[in-house]
């Protein structure tokens, strides 16, 4: 179903609802307006925040969110939290994590969708000097010239303390002075000056106050995590997760609203 489609079968519904009296045409308009609930990664925070009122408008259905790392091992995660027993219609989170979800029958195979890919990016505390992380020399002396660095407890920070500081020869110099971060956002910390500089993904640190959000790291040494979404194996509104996943992949105007929050639309 295309997004210009679900729009006009919506927006039919709704006006059969008004005009009928029955119950069946009340059922109906009952279940279009029935909550989605979502779990999704962190890195989608800020821009369900901008896509909820916008699909709440175009729907009629409210989506209820939560978030979480996409890494099993929090336990906070969206995995984890899965594990637990919670339930939610819609799953959005890493790709890799959501193939996994779907070998252990938590997510429905054959319903996952590419949405989107996020960014590694470094950030400093608003204020500070900006150093200049253009070319990879540049950003490995940027790492050593730091006095302290904060680093997320997710994906990219997986990325950063197990690879990428070998990858730029500095993991004995940079590593000991470098803080993960679990609980709350990388660009926190670095907004309490708690540390010089934060490295997360993109989407994460572009909204946060008292930062200064520097720009991604290089292409050659950046690592792109694919966000993907599925419908849970215990969807309570599995009509609703299906029409949630198309104005995702399909609406122009959420695509937009990716850019806006550090996220890059994949498969149009």
């Amino acid at each position: 179903m295309t997004y210009k489609t679900l729009t006009s079968a919506i927006l039919g519904v709704s006006i059969v609802a008004l005009a009928a009296c029955s119950t069946g045409a009340a059922n109906t308009a009952k279940t279009t307006a029935q909550p989605v609930s979502l779990l999704a990664s962190g890195a989608f925070t800020d821009a369900h925040a901008e896509l909820q009122p916008l699909y709440l408008s175009v729907v009629g259905a409210p989506v209820k969110a939560e978030f979480g790392s996409s890494l099993a091992s929090v336990s906070t995660s969206v995995p984890a939290r899965l594990q637990r027993g919670e339930s939610a219609d819609v799953v959005l989170i890493s790709k890799s994590t959501l193939n996994d979800l779907v070998q252990k029958g938590q997510v429905q195979a054959g319903t996952q969708v590419d949405l989107m890919r996020s960014s590694i990016g470094l950030a400093v505390r608003a204020g500070s000097p900006i150093p200049s992380i253009k070319t990879v020399e540049e950003f490995k002396q940027a790492l050593l010239n730091a006095k302290s660095i904060a680093y997320s407890a997710s994906l990219s920070g997986v990325y950063y303390e197990k690879e990428l500081l070998k990858r730029l020869g500095v993991e004995a110099a940079v590593l000991p002075k470098s803080k993960k971060v679990i609980g709350e956002k990388v660009g926190q910390v670095v907004a309490r000056g708690e540390a010089e500089i934060g490295i997360q993904q993109v989407s994460e640190l572009v909204s946060i106050s008292g930062i200064s959000l520097v720009g991604k790291i290089p292409e050659s040494v950046q690592q792109y995590t694919v966000m993907s979404a599925g419908i849970s194996t215990k969807a309570a509104n599995p009509s609703g997760a299906k029409a949630l996943l198309d104005f995702y992949k399909n609406s122009p105007e959420a695509h937009k609203i990716y850019v806006r929050n550090g996220l890059e639309p994949v498969g149009k």
